[in-house]
């Protein structure tokens, strides 16, 4: 029973200490170069409306090729495609209509789950990255809550003052049988 708990407790450290590495790596770069988190190119979005439903569920996480600042590499009707919406916000539509102007390339969008097309074409510089395919349902519900503040102290602070607080008990419970030891040591010395 002793050495199941070992392993589990190297198996839970190991996977925590990857999981810490993992973030740190995907998240100070981004925070310091002002941009979105990448995955060997991919960035993960979710999805908050029902516009592409059935094929994109709401709630949803996605993985998209990102494409900002790239040649955008053979996009055609029918590939679905996340841009930056006249408000500023991200919006995953499928392309209807391609048309080339004078000076870039202009796409026709339209959700699967909506009647009409988008009221305003796409430029090509509002691309922000063509759908891989991956979706990862309901996780997106989980990131959006990971963002707000509650979900911040959820899952950040916590975990990290459980980190901290099994530390501190490790380096006791350790120097604790140092002192047994000596102690032993001590009495049979007499």
């Amino acid at each position: 029973m002793l050495m199941l708990l070992k392993w589990t407790n190297r198996i839970v450290t190991g996977v925590l200490f990857i999981l810490l590495i993992g973030v740190t790596i995907l998240v100070i770069p981004a925070k310091i170069t002002g941009e979105q988190p990448e995955i060997f190119g991919y960035q993960l979005k979710s999805v908050l409306s029902g516009s592409m439903e059935p094929s994109i569920q709401t709630g949803s996480l996605i993985a998209i090729k990102s494409v900002k600042g790239e040649k955008i590499p053979h996009i055609q009707e029918g590939d679905v495609i996340t841009f930056i919406g006249e408000e500023n916000n991200l919006i995953t539509h499928r392309i209807s209509d391609i048309a080339l102007t004078d000076s870039s390339t202009v796409y026709t969008t339209k959700g699967d789950n909506n009647n009409a097309t988008d009221s305003a074409p796409v430029l090509a510089e509002n691309v922000v990255g063509l759908y891989s395919g991956l979706t990862i349902p309901y996780a997106g519900y989980v990131i959006n809550f990971v963002q707000s503040p509650n979900g911040y102290i959820l899952f950040m602070v916590i975990p990290g003052l459980l980190m901290v607080g099994y530390a501190v008990y490790t380096i006791w419970r350790i120097l604790r049988q140092l002192d047994d030891r000596t102690k032993y040591f001590v009495d049979n010395a007499e």
